[in-house]
């Protein structure tokens, strides 16, 4: 906001003096508020307070993958598409990013008077729930299936988003949605996600603890949910017990929409607003997305809650606004002189590709399929997902000035004389064949083909938003959707080399496409520049080196009910089936060596960090990106604990021939053993290791993956207890 008429002297608001401390600026402030005028300040729409110089607010914006819903920005890949370039460095440079457009756009629209929803700078990202199974429709916003890569990747968007200066906030950022939540969306609304002190712990909540405790959010959202019983955004166990008095978290908790509603209209705990107001405030929930909190003057009257309460939840609010400068002259707030013309520039849009292009999947490549060459004769691009531009958006998105399909992107690589037949062949879901003969007609005519399917927003996301689902935004099944099926069969039928590109936000079963087809690519949800990546690796132009993010099951089958939110027999980390594609797999054009594998120490103290190094060499001939993985196994433990779990990991360029030493440390909390009553315990033992570019089991390795090194060290000592 531009409050230069606000900040001139502070005779008689003492709360626009810069000289004092940010909290005692907000207490003064809200000291000054009527109660009344406290409770519509504890909304996310806020009214203005004219006599204070207090400008309206409304506290509701979005940035997942991009500014959201508040016009034209760049449009990165969806968030699952991050997650799988497993590359922190780039998650940090791509929220740096976004926040510089969120703080050009919000200055231009306060300048302009416009402070409507969407237009401030305090962001409800990133989704950091973890995706525990593939039905669930959000699950694209996460960044995957593993506490340890979400809570890698969730510090460096948040930290990325809320910049680096020593006094002001760049925007704040909010992890959400604390906590244990990740579907069903149709009962999200009254749920009770019932889990062991030890699944919570080991679980579900590492993520939102780095993201506190090292990332420094200054704002958390809770979930609709209720956990264990307690109402997640009036829950005393996740607000006050862990979130503050455990981690040390200093900044505001912001309800999800409607959620205070549910507390008495849904959950049934309390039995009207003023009770549900009065429970969610005093354990901790400061900001309400929704009218709810509006009955705070009720419920004071009443006796149900103080005003000391309020003023304590509202002093955090205005805490969080000042530390964003809104009421400090523009000139000394650093973030306020971004110019406008950041949004949208060809340099933002040349980071979306990057990260398009880092996002991509190699999932098969038979015979050397790929890369295409660029001056093919005649080359047919099929499939309902080829020229979408709501596959390369995903959900929570902005809007793009120019955007690339897919099948832009292949048009725009070829040679001149290269002729792409294009056919959509059928729809995304349901419809009729009457596509499958065009289809077929260029299947026959082409060189090769680049069949484009997969799913769609309009078949997996948040609930009510979702208008093609049966399951209130989540998945049914997990296999290709509608006639999708059939065209793949029909065309590869032809008997002409086939590519096959998915665009998802989930895992897609394809064991019919492992089998039959050649290459297999996974592009996500891929953003603005999502086709011109594509082509990017297609062609050639880049070797590609995502890595799964999520485990990819045969089958629904191999999973436990949806609604049972134990971990038994889910993710790569407690699965004992099988899967089709394993987290952490995906190739390459090229080939990498590892060597030299080196322990700091074949035996450690419990609770020191274990430092390691090893040599990575790209043995092939072209330049290309390796993730270099690390796995633990605790082969001592007292108690249950992963079959493996990723304790370190680290993206990597490498040059044709080069070789290069890698450094990975793992740290104490990766050996802990989380015991049944939640703490976190490193016992003596024998800890074994996997280092390379997938899990080492034996179906990364069946697919294609090369072999990990292995290696032993020993904890010594005495037991230690980490802090929570």
């Amino acid at each position: 906001m531009d409050h230069r008429n606000l900040n001139a002297g502070a005779g008689g608001r003492p709360w626009m003096n810069t000289e004092i401390p940010f909290e005692e600026r907000a207490r003064l402030l809200v000291s000054a508020m009527t109660l009344e005028e406290k409770a519509w300040q504890m909304v996310n729409h806020a009214p203005g307070i004219e006599r204070l110089g207090v400008p309206s607010y409304d506290w509701w914006n979005e940035c997942l993958h991009g500014v959201a819903r508040a016009g034209v920005a760049t449009v990165f890949p969806q968030a699952i598409g991050l997650a799988a370039t497993w590359n922190t460095e780039l998650i940090h440079r791509v929220a740096t990013v976004i926040s510089d457009e969120a703080r050009a756009k919000h200055h231009e629209f306060a300048r302009r008077g416009d402070r409507g929803i969407y237009k401030g700078l305090t962001f409800w990202s990133p989704n950091i729930n973890i995706f525990r199974d593939p039905r669930w429709g959000r699950g694209q916003e996460t960044y995957g299936e593993c506490p340890f890569l979400t809570g890698r990747m969730g510090v460096a968007f948040v930290t990325g988003l809320q910049g680096d200066h020593p006094k002001y906030l760049k925007v704040v950022a909010t992890p959400k949605h604390y906590a244990v939540h990740s579907g069903p969306e149709k009962d999200r609304h009254h749920f009770n996600a019932v889990v062991s002190q030890k699944d919570l712990r080991e679980t579900y909540l590492p993520a939102f603890r780095e993201c506190v405790v090292e990332g420094k959010a200054w704002s958390v959202m809770g979930a609709y949910n209720r956990t264990n019983g307690e109402p997640c955004c009036a829950s005393p166990t996740l607000l006050q017990r862990i979130l503050r008095e455990e981690w040390g978290f200093q900044g505001y908790v912001v309800s999800d929409c409607g959620a205070i509603c549910d507390i008495h209209a849904h959950h049934r705990v309390t039995s009207s607003p003023a009770e549900s107001a009065a429970l969610a405030v005093r354990n901790g929930c400061d900001l309400c997305c929704g009218d709810t909190y509006t009955s705070l003057t009720e419920a004071a009257a009443r006796g149900l809650i103080t005003e000391e309460e309020i003023d304590r939840a509202l002093t955090r609010l205005y805490t969080a606004l000042l530390r964003l400068g809104m009421f400090d002259p523009p000139e000394s707030v650093p973030y306020a002189s971004i110019p406008y013309e950041v949004n949208d520039s060809e340099e933002h849009r040349e980071l979306a590709r990057e990260a398009a292009r880092q996002s991509i999947v190699l999932l098969k490549n038979a015979n050397g399929l790929l890369p295409l060459p660029k001056d093919l004769k005649r080359l047919a691009v099929i499939g309902p997902n080829a020229d979408s531009l709501d596959v390369l958006l995903g959900n929570y998105y902005g809007t793009p000035s120019r955007y690339v399909t897919l099948l832009e992107g292949i048009r725009r690589k070829v040679e001149p004389g290269t002729r792409v037949f294009y056919a959509p062949g059928c729809a995304v879901t349901g419809g009729g064949r009457n596509g499958f003969a065009e289809a077929l007609a260029a299947a026959e005519r082409a060189d090769a083909v680049v069949l484009c399917l997969g799913l769609s927003p309009k078949l997996e996301g948040e609930e009510g938003e979702v208008a093609d689902s049966d399951g209130g935004g989540d998945r049914l099944h997990i296999h290709l959707p509608g006639l999708q099926q059939e065209l793949l069969e029909a065309v590869c039928g032809t008997g002409r080399p086939v590519v096959l590109v998915l665009t998802q936000g989930s895992p897609v079963s394809i064991p019919w496409a492992l089998e039959n087809v050649p290459a297999i690519l996974s592009v996500w949800y891929p953003g603005e520049e999502g086709g011109t990546a594509l082509a990017d690796v297609l062609f050639g132009d880049a070797s590609p080196a995502g890595r799964l993010p999520v485990t990819v099951p045969f089958s629904l089958e191999d999973l436990p009910p949806f609604e049972d939110y134990a971990m038994d027999g889910r993710t790569y980390r407690f699965a004992r089936k099988e899967a089709l594609f394993p987290f952490g797999f995906g190739l390459s054009y090229t080939t990498f060596r590892y060597s030299d594998l080196r322990l700091q120490a074949g035996r450690i103290g419990a609770g020191e960090p274990l430092e390691l190094s090893l040599e990575v060499a790209n043995t092939g001939w072209r330049a290309g990106d390796e993730v270099v993985q690390c796995y633990i196994t605790d082969a001592d433990a007292s108690v249950r604990t992963p079959v493996r779990q990723l304790a370190a990991f680290q993206r990597v360029t490498l040059q044709p021939g080069e070789r290069r030493t890698v450094r990975l440390a793992v740290h104490p909390r990766q050996m802990a053993v989380v015991t049944e009553d939640g703490r976190f315990v490193v016992e003596p033992g024998v800890f074994r290791l996997a280092v390379g570019g997938s899990q080492g089991d034996s179906r990364s390795l069946a697919l294609g993956a090369a072999p990990c090194l292995q290696a032993e060290f020993e904890v010594c000592g005495s037991a230690v207890q980490l802090p929570f």
